[in-house]
């Protein structure tokens, strides 16, 4: 039986954009991934129990609007107090260079901003899906 990567794309905060969420989703549902995309105006809560009941190993935020150190840290914070840190977490939006040392500091495992490519995504969220399953079976 083949296994998927399953990913939920989330949208925290009040920023309405999702253009860009919903192009990755696709993406990487192209890419043969389960994705489970949960709109938007999500909550830091709202998202890791949604991730942690469908047992997703990576969580992808889409975050325009200039808060996303507070949500990164937030999410990663409630991974750890669930015992699911092992889940990915990578994002993209209007993130400032400056800032993605911070992210990775936290635990954000990728991020991608304007003009990343779907493919590059896709590509570098299969190959570190595929580490995360082979750390499993240790």
């Amino acid at each position: 039986m083949e296994r998927f990567a399953r990913v939920l794309i989330a949208k925290p905060g009040l920023d309405g954009h999702d253009r860009g969420a919903k192009v990755i989703a696709r993406a990487l549902r192209d890419a043969g991934m389960e994705v489970i995309y949960t709109g938007l105006r999500q909550t830091a809560e709202m998202i890791v129990n949604a991730a942690v009941q469908e047992d997703v190993d990576a969580i992808g935020l889409s975050v325009l609007s200039g808060a996303h150190m507070h949500y990164f840290v937030e999410v990663r914070a409630l991974l750890e107090s669930r015992n699911a840190n092992d889940i990915l977490l990578f994002g993209g939006g209007i993130i400032p260079d400056e800032d993605i040392p911070k992210l990775e500091a936290i635990g954000v495992n990728g991020i991608f901003t304007p003009g990343a490519n779907t493919q590059d995504v896709s590509a570098w969220l299969a190959n570190a899906v595929r580490e995360r399953w082979a750390k499993q079976s240790i």
